[in-house]
């Protein structure tokens, strides 16, 4: 049984004793009771919407931007939607971890991209949204004279889902539809504009005070692997190894490569060392790998014990093993496998170098040299082809379908360094195998902070700086870092959770801060995230989101100046019609890979 089962179990215990405590008498006329749900309703509070309201031409002028800013979006939620079904229904996806129905639920814990460690934040940036969405509604209630009959907050069983402002249905009725569009719209418009606030102060002044810590970042160890044995875990930093000092992945590879014992010491956090006895072996595989070896992620490594009847203990030997033959035999402890050395291409882009060159592009094929230069990894290559410009012609020795052809490619230009480029996705490690002697995954602790606008571990912009200059772009990188796993190719980023603060250093004038800043950066980016999900949700034109709302103000403004015999009946069928399109696209895309 499943996560989402026992949440069901538990919401379905709670609606039947909170309703029979309610038909009993023992909870206060104030809490009503609907299901699973729960409100609170007070009069309290209208007062002091009523003084707020003073400057009524300031808040109406203030409102009528928010308008043009939802009618907008609404627009384009609509059409988003209704792309997004269609083309479940023609092309309905595998199901994965981003459209499991629980995923859809801003909830830590129960959300699989949203852990409990950053809860707290989470649910603040919620109740924040609530309050500031229904307290527009509210302020422009009585902007517009329109009289409140109840507030309050609206439970899902324990947890605030949401707030409400409750306006009297008499008064409502006497205001005109202007009056009304504005209330209605008050609610996104200053989520909108908190989203806008919190993100500038984490642009800003927050990630500029966030740096990267010296050293590589671990994330963990491959289950088995020499570092696993010697106790190198998440949240450790390899600062240097075989005495050279490290600071990116690049430099421990070096380092590693260039270390000739077997025995390499490790410094961790420059302040305590760590012996690791390497031995070489495959901690993953990609499928349809030549060796036809298989490693899972959790599953126990398979090691490598020698090449061509040469044992072989690091990357080093394994390397210097293979430098002179293309195809090699590897002794296992899965058996013997004779395969080509070299890097494993998983995909030629179409229009890219190598396949402008005439290289297949709809099957996997293996680089074994570049411009006579021998590649028996991806490190390899992405080291070679840092040596070339783009518009360089050099020969590419590739083994595709049982044979050798080698290519003749102009490389383009890596948009990332600038430097030569092939055009292909590469599989890690050698031949499809993550072949290792150490056996560490890391961690990417500045490509996380450049993509929050600020700088990687050299200082300067890096991989993604041509993504960061504009606003607009850094607000989507930062709204989907806790998918980034599937967005960007890199692990999930929930944000500066207490297992990764030993990556990151706190400088500049908040330093005195210390780890509190890491707090704030947490706080601000959880309550944009909430709350821009919260404006566009309710941007949605169905009934009874704000949007819904809306689209019948916007019809009945337009109706009644058609000639038509019941304007009501029409105003009700496109409102009834664009709703009942908006369900059916989203239940499409909580159930639609499951079911489809």
């Amino acid at each position: 049984m499943n996560t989402l089962f026992w949440v069901l179990l538990g919401v379905l215990v709670y609606s039947l004793g909170a309703k029979a405590l309610q038909i009993r008498g023992y909870l206060p006329d104030a809490v009503r009771i609907q299901g699973p749900l729960a409100t609170v309703h007070t009069r309290r509070g209208r007062a002091l919407l009523t003084r707020l309201a003073r400057p009524k031409r300031f808040w109406r002028a203030w409102s009528n931007v928010g308008v043009g800013i939802a009618l907008v979006i609404m627009a384009g939620m609509f059409f988003l939607l209704v792309f997004q079904a269609v083309s479940i229904v023609r092309n309905p996806p595998a199901p994965t971890a981003v459209n499991q129905p629980q995923n859809f639920l801003v909830v830590p814990g129960v959300n699989d991209f949203l852990p409990l460690a950053v809860a707290p934040e989470i649910v603040f940036g919620l109740l924040l949204g609530l309050v500031v969405h229904e307290g527009g509604h509210g302020l422009l209630c009585r902007v517009e004279d329109i009289d409140i009959e109840s507030m309050g907050v609206v439970f899902l069983t324990l947890l605030p889902v949401g707030a409400f402002v409750e306006p009297d249905e008499e008064s409502q009725a006497d205001a005109d539809r202007g009056a009304r569009t504005r209330m209605f719209a008050a609610g996104v418009t200053n989520n909108f504009v908190l989203t806008a606030v919190a993100f500038a102060l984490l642009f800003g002044p927050v990630v500029g005070a966030i740096g990267v810590a010296p050293g590589v970042a671990v994330d963990g160890a491959y289950e088995g692997s020499p570092a696993a044995t010697a106790g190198i875990s998440n949240g450790d930093r390899l600062t240097a190894i075989a005495g050279t000092n490290v600071t990116t992945e690049r430099d421990m590879n070096d380092a590693l490569l260039a270390a000739e014992d077997r025995t390499v010491t490790v410094e961790l956090d420059g302040e305590r060392t760590v012996q690791v006895e390497r031995e070489l072996m495959i901690v993953g595989t990609v499928g349809g790998n030549p060796a036809n070896l298989s490693v899972e992620e959790g599953s126990e490594p398979i090691g490598v014990t020698a090449v061509n009847g040469t044992p072989v203990h690091t990357r080093g030997e394994f390397r210097a093993a293979t430098a002179n033959r293309t195809v090699a035999s590897l002794e296992t402890t899965a058996g013997e496998r004779v395969v080509p050395i070299g890097a494993y291409v998983t995909r030629v882009a179409p229009n890219g170098p190598l396949a402008n060159a005439s290289a297949p592009t709809n099957t996997s094929l293996i680089v074994t040299s570049i411009g006579g230069e021998r590649v028996t990894s991806s490190t390899d290559l992405s080291r070679v082809l840092d040596g070339y410009d783009e518009g360089d012609r050099v020969p590419v020795r590739t083994h595709v379908d049982g044979e050798f052809q080698t290519y003749d490619v102009r490389l383009g230009e890596n948009p990332r360094d600038g430097n030569g480029f092939l055009g292909v996705d590469i599989f890690p490690g050698t031949s499809g195998m993550l072949v290792t002697d150490f056996g560490v995954r890391t961690y990417p602790a500045g490509t996380y902070l450049e993509l929050l606008g600020g700088t990687d571990e050299t200082g300067s912009a890096g991989a993604f700086s041509g993504l960061t200059d504009s606003p607009f772009a850094l607000v989507y990188l930062a709204l989907v870092l806790p998918l980034a796993s599937f967005v960007l190719g890199i692990p999930n980023f929930p944000g500066f959770t207490p297992s990764i603060t030993n990556f990151y250093v706190i400088q500049g004038p908040l330093a005195p801060l210390g780890d509190g800043v890491f707090i704030l950066a947490n706080t601000l980016f959880w309550a944009a995230w909430v709350n821009l999900q919260l404006g566009l949700f309710n941007c949605i034109p169905g009934y009874p989101l704000d949007g819904g709302r809306i689209l019948r103000m916007c019809a009945e403004a337009v109706v009644s100046r058609l000639p038509v015999e019941n304007p009501m009946r029409v105003v009700r069928t496109i409102t009834t019609g664009v709703g009942l399109t908006m369900l059916a696209s989203l239940l499409l895309m909580l159930f639609g890979p499951q079911v489809l």
